[in-house]
């Protein structure tokens, strides 16, 4: 039976059932669409990416002797839409059953679902084989529970898949969580290594780009692109994560810093949401080196830190994607309305922290979570941006952004436009946070250490006391909010009012700042 096997961009994953069987009567099919470089503002290096690691997939297929369409974002049979490109193909290869992988994002999944109810030959949906759950499992575990905290859910995996788990069900090393352990600020007291580079050439990709007129954000050396693109590309940086970095990720994990834009971060996730690299074997790798004698000793809070961002978050947010979407996308809880202002697209602000991440996003297309959380989704939250507009830019900007990692990250945790799906309670701080985690508050235009809103303290105090002022009624009941609610009704009205009145200033009035 002559079949098309559909893989779309983030399903490439070498180690799928699908490449064991016989291949006689099997097409695979790819192609670079405005359909997918469109419907967001992506950054330049995350299409360019996208776009190397497809085609050095299909090149994998061809290498083996297999039979396969792909389409190049200027191919004249390029339709540009994944619906009529299916439509054509089946018809002019007289395709006789379509199969495909379940897209691990909704529209996707909606596009594919109602494209096989107009089939009149016959279709059959796969698992990727790429995550430890399945799409509802996550729903399953916290059936008639009151909240999902993942920390359960994540505990239960170790247990389910025997991840440092003694033989009593009890965690390696006496405890299951060692995030106390996580919260340092590097001040450049160790080494960090160079990263391990690519030095790729992709100026036939950016032309391309440029030619077809495709809208993109962000910057890039199109002599240098140094992003994993195929598997040995991401089995190279998860050895030299393990050889190099594993051993202080988790004591600066969350730490931020003007002259390192990834610390002793792994870099993988691209990697890994494009199905290159899978969560067990990155898991695996990890546990391989913090067992291996004779090299120098990594502390069982390095190596759980990491597992638990693989293991439990990764798994963990894909669940409460599907769970709760389509609805997810438009919840707004706190009903927020403002936009986005334009140094998002620039990092020209005088906010050294602000201006520091924006950048480093714009130049690499990456920032790590606590950038992501406490800086910019921090600001976000503060000038209560409406929710769709944090998701527009946060799944553009990276390169690791699918929108079942980014929407239950941004919209759950960054934003609480959820209302506590997610987190417990929203992640907001003045400045006092970033200063204690980074080196970011030093030479800021402002002092972090003004707490009253004079004209040179920093924005984020302002902000965050408005921000509780205004959203108060909404918090009411939260238990972990109290402390500040209490601060927030003892302060002096006068301090208060002149707060607000900064803050509304630097909401209005971005650009000032």
């Amino acid at each position: 039976m002559k079949t098309l096997r559909l893989i779309l961009g983030d399903q490439l994953n070498h180690k799928h059932s699908w490449f064991n069987g016989d291949q006689e009567n099997i097409i695979y099919f790819m192609a670079e669409m405005r359909q997918e470089t469109d419907y967001v503002t992506h950054h330049i290096q995350k299409v360019v990416a996208f776009f190397m690691a497809m085609r050095g997939f299909n090149e994998w297929i061809n290498n083996r002797g297999w039979k396969s369409i792909y389409y190049h974002l200027d191919d004249d049979k390029n339709t540009q839409d994944l619906v009529e490109n299916l439509n054509q193909i089946i018809k002019e290869q007289k395709i006789e059953k379509f199969e495909y992988l379940a897209p691990d994002e909704y529209r996707l999944d909606q596009q594919l679902k109602d494209f096989c109810k107009s089939l009149e030959i016959e279709w059959q949906g796969y698992d990727t084989e790429h995550f430890f759950t399945k799409r509802k499992d996550v729903e399953k575990f916290f059936k008639g529970k009151k909240r999902m905290t993942m920390e359960y859910f994540y505990r239960d995996m170790r247990k389910k898949h025997q991840i440092m788990i003694d033989d009593d069900l009890e965690p390696e090393g006496g405890k299951w969580n060692y995030d106390h352990s996580n919260r340092n600020q590097w001040k450049g007291e160790t080494d960090i290594p160079h990263k391990r580079g690519f030095r790729k050439d992709v100026t036939a990709i950016v032309n391309l780009l440029k030619k077809e007129g495709v809208k993109t954000m962000g910057r890039i050396d199109e002599k240098d692109f140094n992003w994993p693109t195929s598997r040995q590309d991401g089995l190279d940086v998860l050895n030299y994560f393990c050889e190099h970095l594993l051993i202080e990720f988790g004591t600066y994990q969350d730490a931020m810093h003007t002259d390192q834009h990834y610390l002793y971060h792994s870099r993988l996730s691209f990697a890994m949401n494009c199905k290159l690299l899978s969560p067990r074997e990155v898991i695996d790798a990890v546990l391989v080196r913090f067992r291996e004698s004779g090299k120098p000793k990594i502390d069982i809070s390095q190596v759980e830190g990491f597992i638990r961002q693989i293991l439990g978050w990764r798994e963990f947010m894909r669940g409460i994607y599907w769970k709760e979407m389509p609805s997810y996308q438009s919840q707004n809880q706190l009903e927020n309305q403002n936009k986005l202002p334009e140094f998002y697209w620039t990092g020209k602000t005088k906010m050294n922290c602000l201006s520091h991440s924006i950048n480093n996003s714009l130049d690499n297309a990456y920032a790590h979570h606590i950038q992501r959380l406490m800086v910019t989704g921090n600001y976000a939250l503060l000038t209560m941006t409406e929710p769709s507009y944090v998701d527009e830019w946060y799944l553009g900007i990276y390169i690791d952004a699918i929108e079942w990692v980014e929407i239950t990250n941004t919209r759950g945790m960054s934003q609480w436009a959820d209302g506590g799906i997610v987190a417990t309670k929203p992640y907001v701080s003045s400045g006092s946070y970033i200063n204690k985690m980074s080196n970011y508050c030093k030479g800021c235009h402002y002092k972090v250490s003004k707490k009253n809103a004079e004209e040179n303290a920093c924005p984020f105090n302002s902000l965050y006391w408005n921000f509780l002022d205004e959203k108060k009624d909404y918090f009411k009941g939260n238990h972990r909010m109290a402390m500040m609610m209490n601060l927030l009704k003892k302060m002096d009205t006068d301090k208060l009012m002149a707060h607000k009145s900064r803050a509304n200033d630097v909401i209005n009035n971005p650009h000032n700042y």
